[in-house]
C-alpha cells in the first residue's frame, strides 16, 4: 500500500493533531523544476533586495512566534519555553543570514601578467532534510544561509513534525519571497527524502539525523558527486574535575541531558567525574535530577516533556532495565510517551547505555582518576559532536579541550549551539560545518577568473 499521508500525533496525549499528505517522487520532480526556474531569478536579483526580503521574512516570523511555538508544542511535545526559543532562533538565523548577503565576497589574488579574482556563485537548488527533535531551528540552519547565498530550498521535514515547516513556508510567501523559492515537501524519508537525494537537479543535501541514514545519503551523493553536509549522532561527555565548582556543575548537569527530553545530539549523556569527588557529586546530583518538573509541555513551569513517539519510548526503555541502579526522577502516567529522568550509576564504560546514543532522558555517570584517564574515557566513542569540561584551572581547560575529539566544547557551561559560531562534529558525528560567519559560503561554488593585462 502506498504511503499517502501521515497522522501527526501530540506526544503528550497521543491525539491526532492533523493529517498531512505525503509528497510523491513525481511531486518532488515538479518542485525541483519550479525551484530551479525561480532560483535563477532570485540569484539575479540585487543583493540588497534579497537581504531586504529575508529581513522581512524574519520580521513576519517574529510576529508569529507564539503561534509557531504552540504548534511546536503540539507536534513535538517541546516545552513552551523551548518552543518559543526555537521560533525566535528561526527569526535570528534569517536576520543573521540576511546580513551576509551583501558581504559574500570573493578575493583578488596577486598573479603575474594580470588580475585574478574569485566569484562566489550559488549552487542552485538545495535539499534540506530536517529531523524531528528540533524541527524549526535545524530546518533554518540550512534554509537561511542557502537562501541568502542565492539558492532555492526544498525542505523535507520529518514525518512526525511537518507542521511548523509548512507554516514557515506560508510565512515566507506572506513576507514576499518568490513563489517556489522555498518549498516544503512532507513525506517519508525513503520516498520524498530519497527522491531529493537522487534528483540530478538538486545540487546539495543538508541532512540532520542518524549516522546510519547519514551514511546512506552520503553514499548516494558520492555516486552523483553531490555536495553534502551531515549533522549526525552524538554521545557527548560532561567532564567534572575535582577542582571545579561542584555545586554549579551538579546543578547544571540535569538539563545538559534532559533538555528536549534528551532528544538532542549534543546531550551530555556520559557524565565523567573525578574519583576523589565522585560520591560527593552524586549526593549533589540526585536532588537536582529528582526536582526536574516533567509534565504538560504547554505549562510554563514544565522543564521536560514527553518523547516524540511510541517507538522512541520503547527504544529508550530498552537501555534501562527495571532493576538498574539509578537516580530517577518522575514522569506522568496515562496517555503520552513519558519516561522519567534517569542517571545510571553502576555501569561498565562499555555498556550499551554508556556507548550508544540513547536519544532519551538517560545518562550514565562514570569515575575517572586523572586528566589522562578523563580524556581517554571522553574519546572512547565513535562520535565527536560536543562536550563540557568543568574545572577552575584555565590551563587544564585548554589542554583537555584540545585533547577531546569533538567539534563543539564548552568550559564550565553546556552551551553547544550559537548561530554566529560554527557547528559540526568529528568522526561519526558528521561532515562539514553549519552556522557561523562562513555558513553562506557552504552554499556556493568558487569560480576563478583571470584577466590578462599584457598588451
Amino acid at each position: 500500500m502506498a504511503y499517502t499521508h501521515h497522522d501527526v500525533l501530540d506526544p503528550a496525549t497521543e491525539e491526532i493533531v492533523r493529517t498531512v499528505p505525503a509528497t510523491t517522487p513525481a511531486e518532488v520532480d515538479t518542485a525541483v523544476a519550479r525551484a530551479a526556474k525561480t532560483q535563477r531569478q532570485w540569484a539575479a536579483a540585487a543583493p540588497a533586495d534579497r537581504a531586504r526580503l529575508l529581513r522581512r521574512f524574519a520580521a513576519v516570523v517574529d510576529g508569529h512566534i507564539e503561534e509557531l511555538a504552540r504548534l511546536e508544542v503540539r507536534e513535538a511535545g517541546h516545552t513552551i519555553g523551548n518552543a518559543r526559543w526555537e521560533a525566535g532562533n528561526v527569526r535570528d538565523l534569517l536576520d543573521y543570514a540576511a546580513g551576509g548577503v551583501e558581504r559574500l565576497n570573493g578575493r583578488q589574488i596577486p598573479v603575474p601578467g594580470g588580475i585574478n579574482i574569485t566569484l562566489l556563485e550559488p549552487l542552485g537548488v538545495v535539499g534540506v532534510i530536517a529531523p524531528w527533535n528540533f524541527p524549526m531551528p535545524i530546518a533554518a540552519w540550512g534554509t537561511a544561509p542557502a537562501l541568502a547565498a542565492g539558492n532555492a530550498v526544498l525542505l523535507k521535514p520529518a514525518e512526525t513534525t511537518p507542521l511548523t515547516a509548512l507554516r514557515l513556508a506560508e510565512l515566507a510567501l506572506e513576507a514576499g519571497l518568490p513563489e517556489h523559492l522555498f518549498q516544503v515537501l512532507p513525506g517519508a524519508g525513503d520516498v520524498a527524502g530519497n527522491a531529493l537525494v537522487e534528483h540530478p537537479g538538486v545540487a546539495k543535501i543538508v541532512f540532520t539525523g542518524s549516522t546510519r541514514v547519514g551514511k546512506n545519503i552520503m553514499a548516494k551523493c558520492a555516486d552523483r558527486v553531490k555536495r553534502v553536509t551531515l549533522e549526525l549522532g552524538g554521545k557527548s561527555p560532561n567532564i567534572v574535575f575535582a577542582d571545579s565548582d561542584l555545586d554549579a556543575a551538579a546543578a547544571a548537569t540535569p538539563m545538559s541531558f534532559l533538555d528536549n527530553s534528551g532528544q538532542d545530539c549534543c546531550a551530555r549523556t556520559r557524565i565523567l567525574v573525578q574519583a576523589s569527588v565522585y560520591d560527593r557529586f552524586l549526593d549533589l546530583l540526585a536532588p537536582a535530577v529528582e526536582s526536574v518538573v516533567v509534565g504538560d509541555p504547554s505549562d510554563e513551569k514544565t522543564q521536560m516533556g514527553p518523547l516524540i513517539s511510541r517507538a522512541q519510548l520503547d527504544r529508550v526503555r530498552g537501555y534501562v532495565p527495571d532493576d538498574a541502579k539509578a537516580i530517577r526522577g518522575t514522569a506522568p502516567d496515562g496517555p503520552g510517551f513519558w519516561f522519567p529522568p534517569t542517571v545510571l550509576t553502576d555501569l561498565a564504560p562499555d555498556a550499551p547505555a554508556a556507548c550508544e546514543e540513547v536519544f532519551g532522558p538517560v545518562a550514565v555517570v562514570l569515575p575517572f582518576e586523572d586528566e589522562e584517564d578523563a580524556v581517554r574515557l571522553a574519546n572512547a566513542t565513535e562520535y565527536g559532536l560536543s562536550g563540557s569540561v568543568w574545572t577552575r584551572d584555565v590551563s587544564r581547560a585548554l589542554r583537555v579541550s584540545g585533547a577531546v575529539r569533538a567539534g563543539n566544547l564548552s568550559v564550565n557551561s553546556h552551551s553547544s549551539v550559537r548561530y554566529w559560531t560554527p557547528f559540526g562534529g568529528y568522526q561519526q558525528s558528521g561532515l562539514g560545518r553549519e552556522l557561523g560567519p562562513d555558513a553562506l559560503t557552504a552554499f556556493t561554488e568558487t569560480k576563478n577568473v583571470f584577466i590578462s593585462t599584457e598588451d
